[in-house]
């Protein structure tokens, strides 16, 4: 009997279907069995296995059949074909619409107000880059037949509004300051406006945003809008916090309950301003009124509507403030201040608590330094007193170079108060007793209605003119 005709008589060699395996098996289990290494793989190889043949595993049947007498054993093994992966488009944030969650603040409390993290870009910031697909790898059946594979599909940027491509087409930025939006058939934006369709409550959270944003609902007590273009809102802030680098235009009125403030860096539009606290830094215009609140205009406060009514509160504008109505026939005090920016009369009320702080500590210094010296100068000043000695003098001399700062910078901005040629204050019909005018560092207090009048500045005093 041949050695084919032996091995074929004792084993069995299998295929797998997807010919990437095959199987050696013995169907006797005979001791006086015995083939060398190079037999058993020309036999193997005579069924049609030729690559990936593990020759160890070929060597160690051969010398010792009986450990594979009674289990199937892997002879050859074939490399499976790899498909390329697809390209993919990967963001610098996370674009999923997640469930909107509170953010976590210390000691593990969270503030359900901080739910909406926008996407906000700068102009020229990296939006999304490319990631290429890879090719695929071919495989090979044990028989050593080809296997086919697929290569990885290319991603592309969908382009939308206001971003650009690098030329190598492998990267987006933002063309201009806003939020990366999504749209129909993933298309990539950058828009410069945020909108929210209803109010701001913990549903949507605070927002703070490198553009312009519109709330066509209510701004709710307790939140805050954050924006560096201008902020609208279709309905009325309560007590919420607004802040802008550009206008704030409030169609529906602030009712803030002295909570809260808005502030903006150009003006700030109202139809009223109650208990409220406004600052712009160019122009207030309500046409309404302003009632019980702060307000404050680096230029004008105008109250101009049919109503046109300020009264209760305190009203600063740098240049004029105009009103139809200026308090009420009760005598609610009302103050009206024109004539300096308001930063500078909060600057001045400053200067002046930090110059009475500074005379305070120095009176105090000036009293252990006499007492050192006294001590120094009849030879007793112990030796751990010297250091004090030297570090009250030199406190001295910096309190007293702090002072003389905080002086100059008081008489430049009671100079500036001086300065109020343009500074008046309108009531187009009427002002009441009670109200308060100061106009630069001058005050007067109305005590008896008058109508139609404007106030200003003139030698030393404030005069009245009809109001044309």
């Amino acid at each position: 009997m041949s050695i084919s005709e032996t091995l074929e008589a004792y084993i069995v060699v299998q295929l797998s279907q997807d010919k990437l395996t095959s199987l050696l098996q013995f169907n006797a289990a005979d001791e006086k069995f015995a083939c060398t290494p190079n037999q058993l793989e020309e036999y193997i190889r005579s069924h049609g296995i030729f690559y990936g043949l593990k020759t160890e595993v070929i060597q160690q049947i051969a010398q010792q059949p009986s450990l594979f007498f009674y289990k199937q054993t892997v002879i050859a093994q074939g490399l499976p074909a790899k498909n390329g992966q697809d390209g993919a488009i990967r963001f610098i944030q996370n674009m999923k619409e997640e469930q909107h969650k509170p953010t976590e603040i210390e000691g593990g409390k969270v503030d359900f107000k901080e739910v909406n993290q926008l996407k906000n870009v700068l102009r020229g910031q990296l939006i999304a880059e490319k990631i290429p697909a890879t090719e695929g790898q071919m495989g090979k059946t044990v028989t050593g037949e080809d296997l086919p594979c697929k290569n990885g599909k290319e991603a592309y940027f969908k382009l939308g509004k206001n971003v650009v491509v690098n030329p190598e087409q492998t990267a987006l930025y933002a063309a201009i300051d806003g939020l990366i939006t999504m749209t129909d058939k993933n298309k990539i934006n950058v828009f410069p406006v945020y909108e929210v369709n209803g109010d701001i409550d913990y549903r949507v959270g605070n927002i703070d945003f490198v553009g312009t944003v519109v709330v066509r609902g209510n701004v709710l007590t307790g939140f805050r809008i954050k924006a560096s273009g201008d902020i609208r809102v279709i309905g009325g802030v309560e007590g919420a916090e607004l802040e802008s680098d550009g206008s704030i235009e409030v169609t529906g009125g602030i009712l803030a309950s002295n909570k809260g403030y808005v502030r903006a860096g150009k003006n700030v539009k109202s139809s009223f301003i109650q208990d409220g606290n406004v600052s712009a830094m160019e122009d207030v215009l309500v046409t309404q009124s302003i009632m019980h609140s702060h307000v404050r205009a680096g230029h004008s406060v105008v109250c101009s509507g049919a109503k046109g009514l300020i009264v209760g509160g305190m009203v600063q504008a740098g240049e004029r403030v105009v009103a139809r109505t200026i308090g009420n026939t009760m005598s609610t005090a009302t103050a009206i201040e024109v004539g300096v920016r308001p930063e500078l009369r909060s600057e001045l009320l400053e200067l002046r608590r930090q110059v009475k702080q500074l005379m305070d500590n120095l009176d105090k210094t000036d009293k252990a330094l006499t007492l050192l010296d006294q001590l120094a100068a009849a030879g007793q000043l112990p030796q751990d007193k010297m250091g004090m000695r030297i570090k009250l003098g030199a406190t001295k001399r910096q309190s007293n170079e702090e002072m003389s700062g905080f002086r100059e910078r008081i008489l430049e901005i009671e100079k500036s108060l001086e300065d109020t040629d343009n500074a008046k204050v309108d009531a187009v019909n009427i002002i009441y007793g009670g109200t308060k005018i100061v106009i630069g560092r001058y005050t007067r207090f109305v005590k008896e209605p008058i109508e139609r009048v404007s106030f200003r500045y003139s030698d030393g005093d404030i005069i009245t003119a009809p109001y044309h």
